[in-house]
């Protein structure tokens, strides 16, 4: 399953993180680690942006970069 697929308020665990070269870079700079758990705030009206917190912080992501994170659904109650 990748992160775009996650609905509101649900929660996983990255477990791989894609895209090539500086995007993949660019993801990791951001937190977007393996094992890093994550959850889904909102999306936008439109479906596109997306906001997760991970880390401690919301992160607004492109549903199109959002396809290249790999995820595990968590349980609903665990905290980030």
């Amino acid at each position: 399953m990748t992160l775009d697929k996650l609905k509101t308020g649900e929660s996983a665990v990255i477990k791989a993180v894609g895209g090539e070269g500086a995007l993949r870079l660019r993801f990791l700079d951001m937190g977007l680690i393996p094992k890093t758990k994550v959850k889904m705030l909102k999306r936008a009206p439109m479906g596109d942006p997306l906001d997760i917190v991970l880390r401690g912080y919301e992160l607004t992501l492109r549903i199109e970069d959002a396809k290249n994170i790999e995820i595990e659904k968590t349980e609903e109650n665990d905290h980030i």
